[in-house]
């Protein structure tokens, strides 16, 4: 009797032996890590109001009118109201900057928005371990936006060439205004493009590319071409 129970022993653990072996169970993680932001889902249809409260960041007659100069002719600007776009200049903030300080860095989480005041900024991406400059900013410009609107690393290192200023805008506050009201007018659109009846028969994609173009700056009309041909010309800034 006590060598058949032994047996059965015997049996039982080489069975538990051999589920074990092909049990596919991940082991439980040592670890509860926290989601980066940039895995984090953002959608400004769907994202509530922002309940914290308005920033500010009190700024000299002298500092306003820096910042403004340099925020004139900032496109992610273009489509704010007087009261938006006068919210989004009480939220910034001075960054001074010396030779070879890293603004940003690849592969960082986006924080802040930068609008250049002055100033020269490399563009340096890493491709396959080296750094190489691919673009340059000229005391003019913005950047950063892209990891705020996507929720993606940084794309780039900017590095400052020489001394300069920034003006910062912090994620919350971009994403607030600017990321929420540009949806909010691009949806305005879309309602509109679907209301015309002659542009109803058009694939999505060409409705889409409508709206791009209603959202572009100083527009007062719409044309359609009915026949003929149109010479699409640009001019320079430079």
């Amino acid at each position: 009797m006590r060598k058949k129970k032994e047996e059965e022993g015997v049996q039982t653990c080489r069975a538990l032996r051999v589920v074990l072996m092909h049990s596919t169970a991940p082991p439980p993680s040592r670890f509860n890590r926290r989601v980066s932001v940039c895995a984090e889902a953002f959608n400004p249809d769907e994202d509530e109001e922002d309940s914290e409260p308005r920033v500010v960041h009190p700024k000299t007659d002298e500092q306003r009118c820096r910042l403004q100069e340099a925020c004139k002719d900032i496109l992610l600007f273009k489509a704010l109201d007087q009261e938006q776009f006068s919210e989004v200049l009480d939220a910034m903030f001075e960054v001074l900057v010396k030779p070879q300080d890293h603004v940003i860095d690849q592969g960082d989480d986006g924080d802040n928005f930068y609008v250049i005041e002055r100033g020269v900024y490399d563009i340096v991406v890493l491709k396959d371990g080296v750094g190489c400059c691919v673009g340059q900013y000229d005391n003019k410009g913005s950047f950063g936006e892209l990891a705020l609107m996507y929720n993606t690393p940084r794309a780039a290192t900017i590095i400052a060439k020489d001394e300069g200023a920034l003006w910062g805008l912090d994620r919350a506050t971009f994403r607030r205004l600017i990321v929420k009201n540009n949806a909010k007018k691009r949806r305005m659109y879309e309602c509109f493009i679907e209301s015309v009846p002659l542009l109803k028969s058009l694939e999505l994609s060409e409705r889409m590319k409508i709206v791009d173009v209603l959202g572009g700056d100083k527009a007062d009309c719409f044309y359609i071409v009915e026949s003929g041909e149109v010479k699409i010309m640009m001019k320079s800034k430079e």
